[in-house]
């Protein structure tokens, strides 16, 4: 039986930034031992279904997710901010892991992907502090990448803004609440590294250690780095595809073994994923409607849907255009 699990993968809807298809994340499990994997897309749950229904005849454990945009300063209705520059830096929005743990927070998060979408949206779907507090009922929450909610400041050496915010997120999940630590070999991991531990300590808080799962094998580096140049691409521009935009080969699924080399130096990072998808155990029945009914008038006329939609169609361009 594996010990480490897989709780951050950005697969193909994860769009023009993960290079992993839902099926190829599931084998991946499968080829591991893995009992449990995550689907963590960016801000969306486009995959949901058919990551629950492949990993479930795969015999895996799918852990449903969303790595979210939240606004950390302000609110989701604030257009104000200048837009992200490429890379980590961020001033629209900060990351946040969510992963439900039963179908409370499957719903809650769907909901909370909806309101970044209708209400929140500015360059990404973004969320607030208010809304995840109203919606965070049956959900785990981690602190996720170097652009996350706590690491960013531990980036900016804010270890007091950190602070802050971890506790802030402490007061809505509880022990759901885990500060998440990467190790990809980049500079930017490093203050985190050093400054996590002590959040963690400080908080009464737990470690989790994941790889940013991007892509599947390590060769697959400079094909994915080649689709995040897409949008840069054109006929009088060919970018650098061989320099990697995330600055790391290392954002792929790695076996057990490979992450708790990785993290040798925090055991309990790795064991922290067994004890997350252990507490993950959504059910879904797929054999249910569940399309709302739209019930015809009697005083209608008609006897089907189409023949009402049609009526409606026809009675509405009269009082329009006569």
């Amino acid at each position: 039986m594996s010990q480490f699990i897989h709780l951050h993968n950005h697969s193909h809807y994860s769009l023009l930034d993960g290079a992993a298809t839902i099926e190829a994340i599931v084998n991946a499990a499968v080829e591991h031992e893995m009992p449990a994997v995550a689907l963590t897309d960016h801000g969306v749950m486009f995959g949901a279904l058919e990551f629950y229904q492949k990993a479930r005849k795969a015999g895996v454990k799918p852990i449903i997710g969303c790595e979210a945009y939240i606004v950390t300063r302000g609110s989701r209705s604030d257009r104000t901010a200048e837009p992200p520059a490429r890379g980590r830096g961020r001033g629209v929005y900060h990351h946040i892991l969510l992963l439900a743990k039963n179908e409370v927070g499957y719903r809650n998060l769907m909901k909370l992907s909806t309101i970044g979408h209708a209400e929140g949206f500015y360059y990404k779907p973004r969320i607030d502090r208010e809304v995840l507090a109203q919606h965070h009922e049956g959900l785990i929450a981690t602190s996720a990448c170097p652009g996350g909610v706590v690491s960013a400041h531990l980036v900016n050496d804010e270890y007091a803004q950190a602070l802050e915010a971890a506790g802030f997120y402490r007061e809505i999940f509880g022990r759901d609440f885990y500060i998440e630590i990467q190790n990809h070999g980049t500079d930017v991991e490093k203050p985190i590294l050093r400054d996590a531990p002590k959040i963690a300590r400080d908080l009464g808080l737990k470690l989790v250690g994941t790889n940013d799962c991007h892509y599947i094998k390590h060769e697959h580096a400079v094909p994915h780095n080649i689709m995040l140049l897409i949008p840069d691409a054109s006929s009088t521009n060919t970018p650098d595809y061989q320099t990697l935009r995330y600055g790391t080969d290392q954002l792929y699924f790695k076996s057990a073994e490979g992450m708790a080399e990785v993290f040798r130096e925090f055991p309990e990072a790795i064991a922290s994923t067994l004890e997350i998808a252990a507490e993950c155990n959504l059910e879904l029945d797929l054999r249910k409607n569940y399309m709302p009914e739209f019930p015809i008038p009697q005083d209608a006329g008609v006897h089907t849907l189409d023949e009402y939609l049609d009526k409606l169609a026809v009675e509405g361009l009269r009082r329009r255009y006569g």
